[in-house]
């Protein structure tokens, strides 16, 4: 999908993001992940500060996302947790930081929408330092085979209506990018996983 394009999906749903009600089942992991940032934190994708009521207050978060409608209701959340946030309005697959930048590096619900998650995942690997922490909250396919023949056949609909792939490998794309995964705990068909990991050796 041409990337303009898929802005203005993302840029259509943040009301209705701004609106929902997570289950208290996703609220709880995503405080369960969130609960071990430190230090200088990037966040991908930040969406409309889901993450927010989750960060321990002393972290200094960079949040990224190419929506800017919604940058602007993230913006206010920040206020509202009274968090150390700059915003930063611009594709994270054309963005670029110093090598060993953040501390901590967090993705929750994102890399079902980047055109080449490798090359993400290549970044994360050098923007975090080597002592640091690169946490991910990410759906996939199931180990469930009729769930997975289900989001198959639905992934094309499903990912020009709502710009995100539902049938990505997430663990093996980690995998693939060298990232060291510490601690992995799947949800939902084994399709939902919160993944605790460190950059890849150099």
């Amino acid at each position: 999908m041409e990337k303009q394009k898929l802005i203005s999906i993302f840029d259509r749903q943040a009301t209705q993001y701004d609106k929902k009600r997570e289950d208290p089942k996703q609220k709880r992991w995503r405080q369960n992940l969130l609960s071990h940032t430190k230090g200088e934190v990037l966040e991908l994708a930040v969406g409309t500060g889901a993450n927010f009521p989750f960060y321990p207050q002393e972290v200094k978060i960079t949040a990224t996302d190419f929506s800017e409608a919604m940058i602007e209701k993230a913006q206010r959340a920040a206020k509202e947790h009274r968090l150390n946030v700059d915003f930063i309005c611009s594709d994270i697959e054309e963005m670029n930081f110093p090598d060993q930048s953040f501390d901590t590096i967090v993705s929750t619900l994102s890399f079902c929408s980047y055109n080449d998650p490798l090359m993400v995942l290549d970044k994360i690997n050098r923007w975090c330092k080597p002592d640091g922490k690169i946490l991910f909250m990410e759906h996939g396919i199931s180990s469930n085979l009729i769930a997975n023949t289900i989001l198959k056949a639905f992934n094309p609909l499903l990912y020009r209506v709502y710009g995100c792939h539902y049938t990505r490998d997430i663990l093996g794309l980690i995998e693939e990018s060298g990232i060291q995964i510490d601690k992995v705990e799947s949800y939902w068909l084994n399709m939902v996983h919160l993944i605790w990991a460190k950059p890849r050796r150099l």
